[in-house]
């Protein structure tokens, strides 16, 4: 998958973020770490539960984002926030929630035949298997795209949701369990939407499923995917057999932690190589990266879809902004990391040192990142000469983001230090 495009996320999550209003600090924040997307979790009007997820009104907004003190209406608001986004480089992505909605919502009774029923007068709740367990949501309604007796009627309004937020001004759409949809419809839906507005994006959160699943859904039209980098032990073969499945599939976007995953910080009991050597990870691996707020700040309480205000900002002493800047000028700078590129694991003498060649035809680059998979010791890493890993360099330049080297030497011995990482290029890629 050839294909380049420089997407680098910051998940801007509505509920810390606070009021439209006040998101303009923390998209300053996020360009100026070198983020070129927001992606925000949804904003519309939420059902009994309060979960960002269980939609009552698709054309109404969450009253915890609005400023009812404010001349402007919520619409303004919200068109006010994403055009700031907008002046400084930045474009911004929302939640596409469309496979259910709230079980209060009018929409349950006032288009029963738009649902999918388990009995009379029993509508049907999503759910799930998590570990052999069925764990239900039943503060959801599942809409019935299979076998609607109203096919039209369920498309006009999901196009109508769709087209009011790119009327606001959203230029994506994450689209939440977009496998459970039938990929017929998204490709009418995505060719519909295009025909007045082409640039928009989908994106289909397809994590879980097999690949046969990520296949169909990426064929609909979808412009990336979401992978499962985030789960690696650095160790099993099962990321790079399914990094090598679906890369000609569509492009993916990789995460260190996000909104349904605890926090990094929380997970590494704040071990601050770790959080480091993860977001490297993750923004370089594949062509996109999304981070969620606070990373940088190693926040630890694990945001909630219900729970989560403002007031949950942590202070911490903890400041990753120039880390993350860097690594995301690398991925800037360099096409090989804006694409589904060509990628191997290398072998080397030390079982904790991950070695990963990276290729790109299109930009003729070569790229080696040498990463002590060890967060908490140094670990040794010797080779004869590093230019044997790869395949038509000469030369090589180190354009690591911490320590980096003013000459590579040959034989190359080097004391990592936890979870460092040395990220070298072909130096006619620059």
């Amino acid at each position: 998958m050839e294909k380049s495009k420089n997407m680098i996320i910051y998940n801007l999550f509505p509920l810390l973020a606070g009021k439209f209003a006040d998101w303009e600090k923390h998209i300053k924040r996020a360009a100026d770490m070198g983020f070129n997307w927001i992606f925000v979790n949804p904003v519309q009007y939420t059902g009994v539960s309060g979960s960002l997820y269980s939609i009552k009104d698709y054309f109404s907004f969450n009253p915890l984002f609005v400023n009812e003190k404010s001349k402007k209406t919520p619409e303004e608001q919200v068109k006010k926030a994403i055009s700031i986004a907008n002046d400084m480089g930045v474009k911004i992505m929302v939640d596409l929630v469309i496979n259910h909605c709230a079980i209060d919502s009018d929409l349950v009774k006032d288009h029963p035949e738009w649902f999918e029923w388990e009995g009379v007068g029993k509508v049907s709740h999503p759910f799930c298997d998590e570990n052999g367990k069925r764990v239900v949501w039943g503060d959801l309604a599942k809409f019935d795209y299979q076998n609607t007796k109203d096919r039209e009627g369920l498309y006009n309004f999901v196009f109508k949701v769709v087209d009011f937020l790119v009327k606001l001004g959203f230029s994506g759409f994450r689209c939440d369990a977009a496998y459970q949809l039938p990929p017929s419809f998204w490709k009418r839906l995505i060719r519909e939407i295009r025909a007045n507005n082409s640039d928009v994006l989908f994106f289909a959160e397809t994590l879980g499923c097999s690949t046969e699943q990520t296949s169909k859904t990426a064929s609909a039209g979808f412009d990336y995917i979401f992978n499962s980098s985030k789960w690696w032990d650095f160790h099993s073969p099962w990321l790079m057999e399914q990094y090598d499945l679906t890369r000609e599939m569509a492009c993916s976007i990789g995460f260190p932690e996000s909104h349904d995953t605890a926090r990094l910080c929380e997970e590494f009991n704040g071990n601050i190589d770790g959080i480091k050597q993860r977001y490297l990870f993750s923004a370089l691996f594949s062509t996109g990266v999304m981070m969620p707020v606070g990373l940088e700040f190693g926040f630890r309480k694990r945001l909630s879809v219900v729970e989560t205000r403002a007031g949950d900002w942590e202070e911490t002493d903890i400041d990753l902004t120039h880390f993350v800047k860097k690594v995301n000028e690398i991925k800037s700078r360099y096409k090989v990391f804006q694409m589904e590129a060509p990628t191997e694991i290398l072998q080397n003498g030390n079982p904790d040192i991950l070695v990963m060649w990276k290729a790109s035809s299109e930009a003729k680059e070569e790229a080696l990142i040498i990463i002590n998979k060890d967060i908490h010791n140094k670990q040794s890493f010797y080779s004869d000469n590093l230019i044997n890993f790869t395949q038509k360099s000469d030369h090589l330049i180190d354009v690591s983001p911490d320590y980096p080297l003013d000459y590579i030497a040959a034989p190359f011995q080097y004391d990592l230090r936890p979870g460092q990482a040395i990220v070298l290029m072909t130096e006619g890629g620059d």
